[in-house]
């Protein structure tokens, strides 16, 4: 008998990430999860973290899967959140979730899904791997992400994949209410990697002080 992939996905909590360990578990994987906690400075409640996990939880519970959970909140300040400040401070406009795919997602947390005996590394973005290996774009043109994965190399992306790459969002929730998942029709998220959705300027201002300029 040919032995499947271990394959562990990140798994946000989210529809998008359920439906992807979903189509793994149906073609056969043996599938395991894992859940990133990455920020810790929650002091108004705007991180969903908590409840993000107990939604990962619940999907694992209906899949049959374990799930892992860890913590890669020192990784994340000191090799993304540090070089956004940095770059608020000298007058441009970062994408941290860029730096956040290429440095935890695909960078500590590949390398941690390995250690724990991963084979194949998948989470619920929707783009594509082709040949090379290369990224390729979403289906989906309204839900693309390649654009925030743009930054992977061949090396992190040769164990990677996007199972629901080929998808239209629409199918994606299809497939999860098909299913019983319970996440099917939770909102999707839009705030920065892992802090969250809130108040942009006064989250800022928390953090850097402010200074008077030309705009």
């Amino acid at each position: 008998m040919t032995s499947t992939p271990r394959t562990i996905v990140a798994l946000s909590g989210g529809v998008d990430s359920a439906v992807a360990a979903l189509l793994l578990q149906d073609a056969g994987r043996e599938v395991e999860a894992l859940f990133m906690s990455n920020w810790e400075e929650d002091e108004d409640g705007y991180c969903t973290s908590a409840a993000d996990f107990q939604d990962a939880r619940r999907i694992c519970a209906e899949l049959g899967i374990p799930l892992h959970k860890v913590s890669f909140a020192k990784e994340y300040r000191e090799q993304v959140f540090a070089q956004f400040l940095s770059e608020l401070q000298a007058g441009r406009t970062p994408n941290p979730d860029v730096l956040c795919n290429r440095q935890i997602k695909f960078g500590t947390g590949l390398a941690y899904a390995r250690r724990l005996g991963a084979e194949r590394f998948a989470t619920g973005h929707y783009a594509r791997i082709g040949p090379g290996p290369r990224l390729l774009r979403g289906v989906d043109a309204g839900k693309d992400q390649s654009y925030f994965l743009h930054a992977l190399d061949a090396s992190q992306l040769a164990d990677c994949e996007f199972p629901i790459g080929h998808l239209q969002k629409s199918e994606v929730r299809a497939i999860a209410r098909d299913r019983g998942l319970p996440v099917a029709d939770k909102r999707d998220s839009t705030g920065i990697c892992f802090i969250g959705e809130r108040p942009f300027g006064a989250f800022i201002d928390a953090w850097l002080p402010g200074r008077a300029g030309p705009i």
